[in-house]
C-alpha cells in the first residue's frame, strides 16, 4: 500500500513509519515544511490550514498521529487551546482535504484517546460507552467528529482510542523510570484509579490490523486487555526493577506541581477494555503488565 503518516517523527509515529516501511509498503510523511528533492513527503501546516492535496492523490490509506504532547508542559488557557486545536483542526483539515481528492483514500487510520471517557472509576468501559465530562472528553469528543468529512466521502475512518503507551523510549514509562531506578518511586494518590495501558509494540500492531481489517470502522480502544491500578502498575515497575516503591505521591502534591492536569492525566480512572480488537482477531504480543514491563526493560 502506499499510506501517507502525519506525526511521523512522534514516539508512535515512528515506530509504525518504520513498521509499515518494513513490511514493503510505501510511506508518504506528512511535514511541515517544503520536501526535499526525492524525499516520499508531503508538505501540510495543519496550524494554517495548509495541505498539499495535490500530494495526496493515490493514497490507499493515511495514518493520522500528529497532535500536541499533552502532558509537555502545565495547562493553561493557551496550553490548552493549543492541545485541542492540534488535534481538532489539523484533522478537519486533512480530512477536508482527502474529501476533495479525485480518487481518496480507502482507509484513515485517526488517533484519538480514552480521555473520551473521563475519570469513570471501576466502570468497564468498551467502545459503546458515552464520553465523560470535562475537558479531555469535550477535545476526544471533538476530535473524533472531525473526521466527518472523510466518513461523508465514504472513507473507511478507524478512530484509536489510545491508552498510556509503554516505551522505554518515550511518554509515561520513561518519565517513570528515574525515580524508580533510584527507589523514589510510588502510588500516585489513593493508587486505586485504574490504568488502561498499551506496549508501543501492540499500539503499533493495532495500527496495522487497522489498515488491513475492512470490518472495523469507528472507535477501537487500544488498550491491553487487563487493564490495572495505579498501585498494581507501581508494584510491578518496582519488582521488575528490584526496587522498593516506599513514597506514595498525595493527590494534594500533584495539584500543587501541574495543577488541572494532575486530575485529567494522573489521578483519574479509566477502566477501558479493547472489545472491539478482540472481537476481529487481534492477538496481544503484550497483554498482561508485568511481562510486558520485563520485556520492554531487558528485565527478563
Amino acid at each position: 500500500m502506499r499510506v501517507a503518516v502525519s506525526g511521523s517523527t512522534g514516539l508512535v509515529g515512528s515506530e509504525v513509519a518504520a513498521s509499515l516501511s518494513a513490511a514493503g509498503h510505501e510511506v508518504i510523511r506528512l511535514v511541515r515544511r517544503a520536501p526535499a528533492p526525492g524525499e516520499k513527503a508531503v508538505r501540510w501546516d495543519p496550524g494554517k490550514g495548509e495541505v498539499d492535496a495535490a500530494g495526496l492523490e493515490g493514497l490507499d490509506a493515511v495514518v493520522h498521529l500528529a497532535g500536541e504532547n499533552i502532558a509537555s508542559g502545565r495547562w493553561n488557557a493557551a496550553r490548552k487551546a493549543a492541545i485541542r486545536d492540534s488535534r481538532v483542526n489539523g484533522t478537519r483539515h486533512l480530512c477536508n482535504a482527502l474529501s476533495g481528492l479525485a480518487r481518496p483514500p480507502e482507509t484513515l487510520v485517526c488517533a484519538s484517546a480514552i480521555g473520551y471517557y473521563g475519570d469513570r472509576g471501576s466502570d468497564v468501559l468498551t467502545e459503546e460507552s458515552p464520553p465523560g465530562a470535562g475537558y479531555l472528553p469535550e477535545v476526544c469528543r471533538e476530535w473524533e467528529a472531525a473526521a466527518e468529512a472523510a466518513v461523508r466521502k465514504g472513507i473507511r475512518v478507524v478512530s484509536l482510542r489510545i491508552g498510556v503507551v509503554l516505551s522505554p523510549k518515550g511518554g509515561a514509562l520513561s518519565r517513570m523510570l528515574p525515580l524508580f531506578r533510584t527507589g523514589l518511586g510510588g502510588v500516585i494518590g489513593t493508587g486505586r484509579q485504574y490504568v488502561s495501558w498499551i506496549a508501543i509494540d501492540d499500539l503499533v500492531g493495532i495500527v496495522l490490523h487497522a489498515l488491513r481489517t475492512g470490518e472495523l470502522r469507528g472507535p477501537v480502544n487500544a488498550v491491553a486487555p487487563v487493564p490495572v491500578t495505579n498501585r498494581e502498575l507501581t508494584e510491578a515497575l518496582g519488582k521488575v526493577l528490584s526496587r522498593p516503591t516506599p513514597l506514595p505521591v498525595p493527590a494534594f502534591a500533584l495539584r500543587l506541581a501541574v495543577g488541572e492536569m494532575a486530575d485529567a492525566l494522573l489521578l483519574s480512572s479509566a477502566r477501558v477494555t479493547p472489545n472491539r480488537l478482540l472481537d476481529t482477531g487481534y492477538v496481544f504480543r503484550s497483554p498482561e503488565l508485568e511481562p510486558t514491563l520485563r520485556r520492554l526493560l531487558g528485565r527478563l
